[in-house]
């Protein structure tokens, strides 16, 4: 069985991963139809919200873009648990580091009782450790956290020896001889497949989702080998997300699912070859249900996109076609209530479809930066306007603090010395400059001048704001 392994990094070797070629008619036994193609803010928010920005900034000095997006996610009104939370983790010998990392995968950690339900929980873990040194204790709740969040002691037990015995096999050089001689079962298959997965590539980050679920992905047998080679030879990279969305869609789809759902893409419009180009950017995309995908091409439709626009989008960002009707109404709503009218809107869809993802709060807070009159670190001759979102809608996705930010504080400092005309004469591209890439901004107002001083000033700018977030 895990000969497999040693063929599929070879293969991989040869398409070197990142640019794989797949030969479109061996690449998967798809049915017929597919076959022929296979080869701002949370200080801006609830109370709670705030506390729990100020909290983790303050506490485990988490960058302000990370911290804001946690506390969407969890978020309490005092630090007397939190900080018993934290006191506890110490005491066992996690570092300040490790408890970053553990809040940031798992939220809602420091919302947890920290004497009725973690501690207990902890006391559990070490004494199947024998009691003795936590190091395999904190490298195992470092991984995989949301063990702590189980209820039962026995449910807890089973998947943290799971995780842990996963994380020694990857560290292994005899994996493989592991592997054979793991006797067969639900704990052993899935620390036997996570093995595999992770012999091939699969970061641990993908890995854990699965370590802590009764995922018949990782928990079956006969058939994780065929499902496997598929998605290998398929050409999925497996350092991506997509090789495991991959592996879920071709674990629990039969061919005359696959054959059906192909049909509802077709009947929209799409060819074949659409679909599986979809397929290969979102593999879920196979799994969204009839009803949702012709709910969004309906809702899209009375958004003002036309039949063919709509495929063009569904093509450019397959993510979107499982959104909910409400979800688009909020993005909808949310850019009408910045000015934006009904075109306008379907333009900024046409031209960046991923702007349906982004929060109410993020589009906000880049629109009204960009547009208000009032801003101190954009001069007037800066300024946007709301067509020039509509044409450059790819701003509305880029950080405020890696990107626009610096970008603005550097070319305003170039106005000031004079070098970019006077204050009131118009930037020319003024929009382009904030979605281009860094070495073509560098190039352009950086890298040009002759002042050795000059240009060592500007990127100190650049860089500095650019590490800020």
């Amino acid at each position: 069985m895990y000969s497999l392994i040693l063929n599929g990094r070879r293969s991989l070797e040869l398409h070197k991963w990142h640019n794989l070629r797949v030969s479109v008619q061996n690449a998967f036994s798809f049915p017929s139809s597919f076959s022929s193609y296979a080869a701002s803010s949370a200080r801006d928010g609830p109370k709670g919200q705030v506390f729990t920005f100020c909290y983790l900034v303050d506490s485990l000095g988490l960058t302000a873009t990370l911290a804001e997006s946690i506390s969407k996610k969890a978020s309490f009104r005092d630090k007397g648990n939190p900080d018993s939370v934290l006191s506890l983790f110490r005491s066992y010998g996690f570092t300040d580091s490790q408890i970053s990392s553990m809040v940031t995968n798992y939220p809602r950690l420091l919302m947890l009782d920290a004497e009725k339900c973690l501690g207990p929980k902890l006391q559990v873990l070490k004494s199947m450790e024998g009691g003795s040194s936590s190091d395999q204790l904190i490298e195992t709740i470092s991984k995989v956290p949301k063990l702590l969040g189980m209820k039962g002691d026995k449910t807890i037990s089973r998947y943290y020896d799971v995780v842990k015995e996963t994380i020694k096999s990857g560290k292994s050089s005899k994996f493989e001889k592991l592997c054979h001689s793991l006797p067969h079962g639900l704990q052993q298959n899935k620390i036997r497949n996570a093995s595999v997965l992770r012999e091939l590539g699969v970061p641990q980050r993908l890995l854990n989702p699965l370590l802590v679920s009764d995922h018949k992905l990782v928990c079956g047998d006969g058939k994780f080998k065929e499902t496997l080679k598929k998605v290998i030879d398929m050409g999925f990279d497996p350092t991506s997300a997509q090789f495991v969305q991959a592996l879920g869609a071709v674990q629990w789809l039969s061919d005359k699912e696959i054959e059906e759902k192909v049909n509802v893409y077709r009947k929209l419009g799409f060819y074949t070859r659409d679909v599986w180009e979809m397929f290969l950017k979102y593999p879920i995309c196979l799994r969204i249900s009839e009803d949702n995908i012709t709910q969004t091409f309906k809702v899209l439709n009375k958004c003002g996109l036309k039949e063919e626009e709509i495929l063009s989008v569904f093509k450019k960002f397959p993510e979107c076609i499982g959104y909910s009707r409400q979800k688009i109404c909020n993005s909808l709503k949310t850019f009408f209530g910045l000015g934006f009218d009904i075109n306008q809107f379907s333009m900024i869809v046409k031209r960046f479809p991923q702007c349906l993802s982004i929060s109410p709060e993020r589009v906000k807070k880049r629109t009204r930066f960009l547009v208000k009159k009032k801003n101190k670190i954009m001069l007037r001759k800066m300024k946007w306007s709301l067509r020039g979102v509509v044409l450059f809608p790819q701003v509305l996705g880029v950080s405020m603090e890696k990107r626009i930010v610096p970008r603005c504080n550097l070319l305003k400092e170039l106005m000031l010395k004079g070098l970019l005309g006077d204050r009131e004469s118009i930037l020319p591209d003024k929009e382009s400059v904030l979605v281009c890439t860094d070495d073509e901004f560098l190039n352009r107002f950086v890298r040009n001048h002759d002042d050795k001083e000059l240009v060592a000033e500007l990127m100190a700018i650049f860089t500095s704001d650019s590490s800020a977030s």
